[in-house]
């Protein structure tokens, strides 16, 4: 067989290669997702805590021996918020000091808690925290300086917190809706709540240093209907 008999034999095979080769790539290509469209950011404007998804979790030293996590059940929160200029946000939360929770606590730990020992939610049915000032540290990283309202006394309290985005809504949610997460601690002792803090240098007690985790979602403005064209 001489060489341009073998090369022209060998163009079929070398022509159904490169088209199946071709096929599988576009096959890859087709498969390959897309990135769904950007979505537009929520507005700025007045927001109202959903219940539904959020929470306010205490943990604190028990004799040492265990960090105890509780929270409360109850409790609402108002935020004007700008997602352009975060800074110039503002929230109020109230919570309602006898939703405190404490599970599979005997009773009487819980009426203890909630007493005039501590909570004393009798005499003190709210809690309140109203920020002062907005601190960007971070794109979307913040502290808040506010006054944290407890047993009669308000003492300062910073909360560090996350922006988690947000979105303008959507026809299963019509309603703007933002995200965020914040973090903080409070002195119980410094409200006047000094029942069973430890001894100094000693643990056998309820600690005094109280850590503070939020998860909140928030609904806002509706979603704007695309204006209609007349013609």
């Amino acid at each position: 067989m001489n060489k341009d008999f073998r090369t022209i034999s060998l163009l079929p095979i070398a022509a159904a290669g490169m088209i199946l080769f071709g096929f599988h790539c576009g096959m890859a290509r087709a498969a390959e997702p897309t990135a769904p469209p950007a979505m537009a950011g929520p507005p700025a404007g007045q927001y109202q805590l959903d219940k539904s998804h959020a929470s306010v979790l205490l943990r604190v030293s028990h004799m040492g021996f265990s960090t105890y996590t509780t929270r409360f059940s109850h409790f609402d929160s108002d935020l004007k918020f700008d997602p352009n200029n975060i800074q110039a946000s503002s929230v109020v939360t109230t919570i309602d000091a006898a939703s405190f929770e404490m599970d599979a606590a005997p009773q009487m730990c819980l009426d203890i808690v909630k007493g005039a020992k501590m909570l004393n939610v009798a005499e003190h049915p709210k809690i309140v925290f109203r920020s002062d000032k907005v601190r960007m540290s971070g794109a979307k990283s913040f502290e808040i300086d506010g006054t944290l309202d407890l047993l009669g006394v308000k003492h300062p309290l910073v909360l560090t917190g996350t922006y988690n985005g947000g979105y303008p809504g959507m026809p299963q949610d019509p309603h703007a809706r933002v995200g965020f997460s914040a973090h903080g601690a409070i002195k119980r002792s410094d409200f006047g709540m000094t029942y069973g803090v430890p001894a100094p240098g000693t643990t056998m007690g309820v600690g005094d240093m109280i850590d503070v985790s939020i998860e909140a979602e928030f609904t806002g403005p509706p979603l704007s209907q695309p204006t209609s064209q007349t013609h």
